[in-house]
């Protein structure tokens, strides 16, 4: 139990500005329990979306004034593609940007924790399938 409480931390974290790989943290555990890869993708999914939610939040109370400190292209593939463009939060560099800026331009909260979610399961999954 503690195992997972740590996957779904590490996940967590590392879906927030803090640079740590939640990949690692897949990997240590299926290599501790191989045949659990599916509660593994379950709570590394959960903790990373949370994570990335966080994120979503921290978006929202943004002032107007800091505009300028996002990422310009990002805002603009945001606006033109809304929610469906946070699929991709799990990508390093860009994700934090695109779920900071989700929330700043108050996209739809359960629309944005569904394509995160489904992104970054689909990105769990094949790393899974990659190592077993």
């Amino acid at each position: 139990m503690s195992e997972l409480i740590g996957l779904f931390a590490a996940s967590f974290v590392a879906a927030t500005l803090v640079p740590m790989p939640s990949e690692a943290a897949l990997w240590g555990y299926l290599m501790l329990y191989p045949d659990d890869g599916a509660l593994a993708v379950s709570v590394a999914t959960l903790g990373n979306t949370a994570g990335g939610m966080t994120t979503y939040l921290i978006g929202r109370f943004l002032p107007e004034k800091i505009q300028s400190r996002l990422n310009e292209k990002t805002l603009r593939y945001l606006k033109a593609y809304g929610a469906p463009l946070t699929f991709f939060a799990w990508l390093p560099v860009v994700g934090d940007a695109l779920c900071a800026a989700a929330g700043w331009l108050r996209i739809r909260w359960w629309a944005a924790l569904a394509f995160m979610a489904a992104g970054r399961g689909a990105r769990y999954l094949a790393i899974v399938f990659l190592l077993t």
